[in-house]
């Protein structure tokens, strides 16, 4: 029985200007490395955490999409799911097939976040277990109404709420999980703050990746700095503009 979860973040894709220059920036701040999966129409480079493939990069698809990680979440049903996208509000910007791969849609949430949907042919990639150094291990959505977004991705995806800590003039920053694997949370973002998603990758020491952003040409927007339960988490840029930030366990 193939194992296609609704909910389940699965796969994280750059798309920017500058390849290239984003396998030498990226593998030398996560230690990835690249492989490139030829079976396609065109070929496709993956990130490789190791031996296991956790994403890919490519060049822009088209001059209108923004350089951006686009993470994709996995559904048994794609056609069920953007129904619910539809239903609650959302707009289904693209839908695309590939071969051996599955079947996938871009949608956009009512308040502009987007996110990435993916039917796999075989098995969902990733797993609902803690995130290994090297791995995607929290997410973050700023948006103009919290409340509104996480009805919709909760309706869509199943989320479920998990802590909820209060942000002061900024409101709640509503945690979210997919059953007992924490996910990532929701928040209002600022005035100015564009409304997205940010991806954090797991590394051995988010200080260190930081001052390795610096160095290759990134910028750091936030932090380094301790969130409670005493992991330590920095926000920045690549070389080319494009928002992640990185995350580092304390260990017990």
């Amino acid at each position: 029985m193939s194992d296609k979860p609704l909910g389940r973040l699965c796969w994280y894709e750059l798309m920017t200007t500058g390849p290239d220059a984003a396998r030498d920036f990226y593998g030398r701040i996560t230690g990835w490395g690249t492989s490139t999966w030829d079976e396609g129409e065109e070929p496709y480079v993956m990130w490789m955490n190791g031996e296991v493939p956790v994403g890919g990069v490519m060049d822009l698809p088209s001059r209108d999409v923004p350089p951006c990680w686009l993470a994709y979440v996995s559904t048994p049903d794609l056609d069920e799911t953007l129904d619910r996208v539809r239903n609650l509000g959302g707009t289904v910007l693209t839908e695309l097939q590939v071969d051996q791969v599955g079947r996938f849609a871009v949608i956009e949430d009512p308040q502009g976040g987007v996110i990435a949907v993916l039917e796999p042919e075989g098995d969902a990639p990733g797993h609902d277990g803690p995130p290994a150094v090297g791995e995607f291990s929290w997410c973050d959505l700023a948006t103009s109404d919290m409340e509104a977004a996480w009805s919709f991705y909760s309706g869509v995806f199943g989320w479920e709420k998990a802590n909820r800590m209060d942000m002061g003039d900024m409101g709640f920053y509503q945690m979210f999980s997919r059953g007992a694997h924490p996910l990532g949370g929701m928040l209002n973002g600022p005035d100015g703050m564009p409304i997205g998603w940010l991806y954090y990758i797991r590394v051995p020491d988010a200080r260190a990746a930081a001052e390795t952003i610096k160095e290759l040409g990134g910028q750091i927007t936030n932090g380094p700095m301790v969130v409670p339960g005493g992991d330590v988490i920095a926000h920045g840029m690549d070389a080319h503009g494009v928002p992640f930030a990185v995350h580092s366990v304390t260990e017990e």
